[in-house]
């Protein structure tokens, strides 16, 4: 049985304004989207060349340029970093390494102040974290 055929096909110009809708749309959101805080601690860490890193345990310790201390993801207190850094020392099999992440404008007493916590806590090692010197290599011909 043959059925007849009562729609027809749409034979119009293309019509871009949809399209050009949903175009901005997505520009929008994306922009909005850059603008959303990210996560983490805003640090600026000095840079040094060809440090050796660290082939032991370690736990991480960063402090920024307001000399606000953060160990495990939070914010913690000089006494409460004492007794997580002991726990942690008494808990680990082998010696563990302390990595100071810190902030270029964190002072040296700070620095010094933080290993001798981890060195009271029973952690001997303390290592600062750096990043890679980045040089811009000329151009050769």
């Amino acid at each position: 049985m043959k059925f007849p055929r009562s729609a027809k096909i749409i034979r119009s110009h293309f019509d871009v304004a949809p399209f050009a809708a949903v175009f901005f749309c997505v520009v929008i959101f994306l922009l909005l989207g850059a603008l959303l805080p990210t996560a983490g601690i805003p640090l600026r860490p000095p840079q040094a060349d060809d440090l050796p890193g660290v082939d032991k345990p370690a736990i991480a310790l960063a402090v920024d340029a307001g000399g606000r201390l953060y160990f495990e993801n939070q914010i913690v207190t000089e006494s409460q970093l004492k007794t997580s850094l002991a726990a942690a020392s008494k808990g680990a099999r082998e010696p563990l390494t302390l990595i100071i992440h810190a902030d270029r404008d964190v002072t040296y007493a700070t620095l010094a102040h933080l290993s001798l916590l981890a060195r009271d806590a029973g952690i001997t090692n303390s290592l600062l974290a750096t990043l890679p010197r980045v040089d811009v290599a000329p151009v050769q011909p």
